[in-house]
């Protein structure tokens, strides 16, 4: 079985070395920054230079209520990911796009989606949990 830790420790001269202590802390913060129902998808509508307002942010995400959005909206932004932009006027207009740092996820999480089309069906997953309890030979059909 492959350990995270003999991985990061044998990375390429010039890249950060990691233990297995301080990649367990890091994969910590990352899941600390983007934790939350809501964050990835926000993400997902602001990858590619987009700046979007909130009542766009709001329409494209309809499953999100008003103030779970705006909670998850301040908490990308406190962490830096993303940059909140208002513009004085009547009505308020504010404007949300990613920092240089939060694009930076696009191709971590591009490969998290290219890992999820990776995954066997459910059907493909039940018949493997039906041969590791049954063997083989059982799974065979009965001779006419």
């Amino acid at each position: 079985m492959a350990r995270t830790h003999k991985k990061v420790r044998f990375l390429p001269k010039g890249k950060r070395k990691h233990t297995e202590a301080s990649a367990a802390k890091g994969v910590e913060e990352v899941l600390r920054i983007l934790e939350g129902r809501w964050k990835l998808v926000i993400l997902f509508h602001l990858f590619g230079g987009h700046v979007r307002r909130f009542s766009e942010l709001r329409r494209s995400i309809p499953a999100v209520s008003e103030k779970m959005l705006i909670q998850q909206l301040r908490q990308l932004e406190r962490d830096g990911v993303v940059r909140r932009f208002v513009h004085h006027q009547v009505p308020p207009k504010v404007e949300y796009s990613l920092t240089e740092w939060g694009q930076a996820l696009c191709p971590a999480l591009d490969a998290l989606l290219t890992w999820v089309d990776l995954r066997p069906s459910a059907e493909a997953q039940l018949r493997g949990a039906q041969m590791r309890l049954t063997g083989p030979a059982s799974s065979a059909h009965p001779p006419d």
